[in-house]
């Protein structure tokens, strides 16, 4: 009987363990995902894709919960309305004039684009994902 109960135990440990280590992976592969979402559409004549990042976590705003972000630095000549139309008669998206490597957008957690930004001819291109379920819920990250 005793044994029983540590093999019982021992299963319900190792459960919430593999529970707890997966719940970052799932969500940074969420956040993963909406940024490949971005980098696989065909882009605009004169545009040049030039990087991809992603972040799960609590990212802007007040209060708990996980936000997941993707976005896509890309290189044009097009102008920002035509970049917008573009963009947005593909996905749900937002289009921003990019200056900095630094992402603004984020409040809560640094992210920045490795690349050097030179030039007024750089955008971001970004989307948020809202997700919810287990492993929305159990990871720390997305409370500030």
């Amino acid at each position: 009987m005793k044994k029983i109960i540590v093999i019982g135990l021992g299963i319900i440990f190792c459960a919430i363990l593999a529970i707890l280590i997966a719940t970052p992976v799932v969500n940074d592969n969420v956040a993963k995902k909406t940024a490949k979402e971005l980098s696989d559409l065909q882009l605009p004549q004169n545009t040049e894709h030039i990087e991809t990042v992603s972040k799960a976590g609590k990212l802007d705003g007040n209060g708990n919960g996980m936000q997941y972000f993707g976005a896509i630095l890309i290189k044009s000549e097009l102008p920002l309305n035509e970049l917008e139309d573009y963009y947005l008669s593909k996905i749900q998206c937002e289009v921003r004039k990019q200056t900095t490597s630094e992402i603004a957008i984020i409040q809560h957690r640094d992210l920045a684009f490795k690349t050097e930004i030179n030039g007024d001819n750089f955008y971001i291109v970004y989307s948020w994902v809202t997700n919810s379920g287990l492993f929305h819920e159990l990871d720390i990250r997305g409370r500030y």
